[in-house]
């Protein structure tokens, strides 16, 4: 059940700018697609344009290789659940599981039989009869999701379905979540705006800015691999340095960097920015063969690792190490910083 997105606009009324402009997405069937990208950049209005909830004013939708524009939103094949919940107050759990299946006209032991293996899939057995007010934010959640997929959608939408979650709770959603999709393949768009769980949750990641679709691949890929200077910095891409590309060797303000295979050809010659994300560059002392010499700003705690602000001879870097490794740093302390060849990438020039 893939579902592919083409060309899709969509300018909501009173705006003078298109939230959706020419956006072209694919979903594969059978796996995990993350929408990203800031709020505001218009993902839960893809999100209602593939549900039938609002109408685009332009483009395509299909789903299977059959266009579902024409299709009212109860025809299309395609659940949705939103960040709340929205549970029905006088509907009992069980009863809030089988709301779709009885508006579909099943048989009374047919839905009870559905409703109760759900509840067992979403860890819910023993709470059928409670109301939504008795449950807790994860399990109001869990509600939505079994609501969701006991109607085996060809398509099922996620939007920012943890994102009132606390963190503890969050994750066990996120497992649940992946649990559940493998189980039953059924394809899935998640939106958020929270890179990692875009990256935990996704087999792809479509980073939506401005409208449009940015870069859409692999997680990895995309961490190591933007497509544009906008795309890094979403990232945390912070070190950037401008130069140029000769023979496979970019020249910076830090000197020549032999740059890895792979780069598109438009970017092995001329004009650039180089990006190296923090986590990749390596702090070791300064007589370290082929080290370049830094001198530390700041070191700033984070939790599981530290951040440390460095000068590169005028040229400003950020690297992510151990909180213990950070430990050992002082203010003005020189290091030497090796920037591994295949950790660095080009990005076309925005000038």
């Amino acid at each position: 059940m893939t579902l592919e997105v083409r060309g899709l606009t969509k300018t909501h009324p009173g705006d003078t700018l298109a939230t959706i402009r020419n956006l072209d997405l694919m979903v594969d069937s059978g796996r995990i697609t993350a929408l990203l990208g800031p709020s505001g950049a218009g993902k839960t209005t893809v999100m209602k344009l593939i549900a039938g909830l609002l109408t685009p004013d332009g483009g395509q939708i299909t789903l299977a290789g059959r266009s579902i524009l024409p299709l009212p939103p109860e025809q299309r094949g395609v659940v949705m659940v939103f960040q709340n919940p929205l549970l029905f107050p006088h509907l009992t759990v069980a009863e809030n599981v089988g709301f779709g299946l009885r508006m579909r006209g099943l048989p009374a032991k047919e839905i009870r039989t559905r409703v109760a293996e759900m509840l067992e899939r979403t860890q819910l057995t023993g709470l059928g009869s409670r109301r939504p007010a008795e449950l807790s934010g994860g399990q109001a959640q869990r509600v939505a999701l079994a609501r969701a997929l006991v109607l085996k959608p060809d398509l099922l939408l996620l939007d920012e379905p943890l994102s009132s979650l606390d963190p503890t709770l969050r994750d066990d959603m996120r497992a649940l979540i992946l649990t559940l999709q493998r189980e039953t393949a059924v394809t899935t768009l998640v939106v958020t705006h929270d890179q990692t769980e875009a990256v935990v949750l996704a087999d792809r990641i479509a980073l939506l800015l401005e409208g449009r679709v940015a870069q859409h691949g692999p997680p990895d890929q995309i961490y190591r691999q933007p497509a544009s200077l906008a795309v890094a910095r979403f990232f945390g891409g912070v070190n950037v340095l401008p130069g140029r590309a000769t023979a496979g060797v970019f020249q910076s303000a830090i000197g020549p960097m032999p740059l890895p295979a792979g780069l598109p050809s438009a970017l092995t010659d001329g004009p650039g920015v180089l990006t190296i994300r923090p986590e990749a560059i390596d702090l070791v002392t300064p007589a370290h063969p082929g080290a370049l010499t830094a001198r530390v700003l700041a070191c700033t705690f984070l939790g599981t690792q530290s951040r440390v602000a460095l000068d590169l001879g005028g040229t400003p870097l950020e690297a992510l190490v151990s909180p213990d490794f950070a430990q050992g740093l002082t203010k003005g302390q020189m290091v030497g910083v090796v920037l591994p060849p295949s950790a660095l990438w080009v990005v076309p020039d925005p000038a």
